[in-house]
């Protein structure tokens, strides 16, 4: 662990706000992404990252350092929006919408100036994937959200989920066929490099 980063833990550990607000700086967006693609919702992201972080501010004192602060509130994170699924046990519909603003179609999709049909149909192919996602179970959801989404290694998600790698890795290919499954049951496999 850097020593700025444990001396900014030990005077957060006193109460110290701008220190844990330097904490928290360079994680903010990756805890509201894996917030999103774990919950679907906008609105329930903000939320649900801004309980991650009372949670961490609350509990920084029992951080005990054996990783490094991103990976712990990234375990909240993980442990956060499983607790929401569960407390709602939502049903998902494929007929809801999904809203694609300007800066999420340019943050989910990778920008080689395509014209505007392939804008479309990308953004087709997006609302596709995290519709297929959604249906996955929770345990599955998280690893693909965190490994083919947000590219944490099998270590960090190891370390995040409180798994040994060998189920991580278990838990993703698994994960992968369900997708596979689902994407040839409706008829589409558009996303040959998704789900290897």
């Amino acid at each position: 662990m850097p020593e700025e980063e444990k001396n900014l833990i030990k005077k957060a550990r006193t109460g110290d706000i701008k220190a844990f607000e330097e904490l928290i700086k360079g994680c903010q967006s990756k805890v509201f992404n894996i917030a999103y693609r774990m919950v679907g919702n906008t609105d329930e992201a903000y939320e649900i990252a801004q309980e991650v972080f009372l949670k961490a501010y609350k509990s920084i004192k029992d951080f005990k350092g054996n990783s490094l602060f991103s990976t712990w509130l990234y375990r909240i994170t993980t442990n956060t929006c499983l607790d929401e699924l569960r407390k709602k046990k939502k049903v998902i519909s494929l007929d809801e919408d999904i809203k694609f603003g300007d800066a999420s179609i340019k943050h989910q999709i990778r920008d080689d100036s395509p014209g505007p049909e392939d804008l479309i149909e990308k953004a087709e192919t997006v609302k596709l994937v995290n519709e297929m996602i959604e249906l996955l179970p929770e345990d599955y959801k998280s690893v693909i959200v965190l490994r083919d989404i947000q590219g944490f290694s099998y270590k960090e998600i190891s370390q995040i989920i409180k798994c040994p790698i060998g189920t991580v890795k278990s838990r993703i290919n698994r994960a992968r066929q369900m997708l596979k499954e689902l994407f040839l049951k409706n008829g589409e496999l558009i996303i040959k490099e998704f789900v290897k």
